[in-house]
């Protein structure tokens, strides 16, 4: 199951230097973790998760595989872009393809680094960004309601039904607002996900600052959360430069390096937990002598879904699950700590699973 985050953004504002970083770490966690592949517009990362270690430490596991998270570097975009101007029709391509958009915005001086739109402006570029897929939906709402309006007057309920949810994205987009704010029942979210739509797809805005500007950000990085507060989109603060140069150091070197500019841990590690919680992404872990696993699910999926990102055997002939929490899991010293206190629950197919539960699955095939 591949969660991917498209990273986005005008020239000349560190997405390429944000891109470089990330994969430059997936290289680095190549020696580690198994699975780690890299192509080049694809950097796969490993979730940093302190949990993991703590669980392979208690399980004596003789392996330890983090779950992943994995970012595509989408080709630039200028003004345009929905009618095809430079690298336009591949972009909106390659963002179709993704499930949430990463948006670097530029929020620091430096005059030997020019900007397309001549200066700095991180709202200003969101818009434009925003626009050029605002832009592509609507044409590509506009050219599907005749043929449904035809449809719907013969009776047809489908057709009904995706009228309803298409003028529900037309009004916000014909607004100038993105479909994303569109209000959409519970129970027409799945028509309206058949959409595509890419202004419905979630987002993060990484604000990418000069060194003197972490950990908090600067007078530009306050306008983006505002503006994100407005849309309800996540805002992270990075140095691309500085994570760029981390990338290419030790742990040790990394450590004492973070301590000189006052922080606790790369950008990127927020980045990437960011990137995840933004696909509304829960983690489960299984443990044992062979290895302790972080694996990934959506939040809300039940036992049998779980067991079936493991193995589609585990799915199909599910039975139960054992469970134990995180928490339970640390307090007993492990499964058998945890079985004995009465802490490990037998739970059937309509348990839903939460974020840090540790996971046996029984089955029959």
């Amino acid at each position: 199951m591949g969660f991917k985050c498209g990273i986005v953004g005008l020239p000349n504002v560190g997405k390429s230097t944000l891109f470089n970083a990330l994969t430059k770490t997936a290289a680095a966690q190549a020696a580690n973790y198994p699975f780690c592949t890299i192509e080049p517009n694809v950097g796969e990362v490993a979730v940093p998760d302190t949990r993991l270690e703590k669980l392979a430490a208690i399980a004596q596991s003789a392996q330890v595989v983090p779950t992943r998270i994995t970012f595509v570097d989408i080709a630039g975009l200028v003004r345009g872009a929905s009618k095809g101007e430079g690298l336009g029709n591949q972009f909106l391509a390659n963002i179709r393809e993704v499930d949430a958009i990463v948006h670097v915005l530029r929020c620091f001086e430096d005059s030997d680094i020019t900007h397309v739109e001549g200066g700095v402006d991180p709202l200003r570029d969101a818009e434009i960004i925003e626009t050029e897929l605002m832009l592509a939906d609507l044409e590509s709402l506009e050219k599907r309601v005749p043929m449904l309006q035809k449809k719907a007057t013969t009776g047809d309920k489908e057709a009904k039904a995706d009228l309803a949810v298409i003028n529900a994205a037309l009004e916000q987009l014909r607004e100038g607002r993105p479909a994303r704010l569109a209000d959409i029942g519970e129970e027409q979210r799945p028509r309206f996900r058949r959409l595509q739509l890419l202004t419905a797809k979630p987002v993060l805005y990484v604000c990418n600052v000069d060194e003197d500007s972490l950990p908090d950000g600067n007078e530009w990085v306050e306008k983006v959360r505002a503006r994100a507060a407005e849309e309800g989109a996540g805002v992270v603060v990075i140095a691309a430069a500085l994570e760029e140069q981390l990338a290419q150091l030790d742990e040790e070197e990394q450590r004492e390096y973070l301590e000189s500019v006052g922080l606790s841990e790369p950008g990127l590690n927020r980045l990437i937990r960011a990137g995840y919680e933004l696909l509304d992404l829960i983690t489960f872990f299984t443990a044992g002598p062979k290895e302790a696993r972080a694996w990934t699910v959506k939040r809300g999926a039940k036992a049998p879904e779980a067991a079936g990102v493991i193995h589609t055997d585990f799915q199909r002939g599910f039975i139960r699950a054992e469970v134990i929490s995180y928490e339970d899991y640390v307090a007993c010293g492990g499964e058998a700590g945890a079985r004995d206190a009465g802490k490990l629950r037998q739970e059937g197919k309509d348990y839903v699973v939460q974020d840090g539960d540790v996971m046996h699955f029984r089955f029959n095939v």
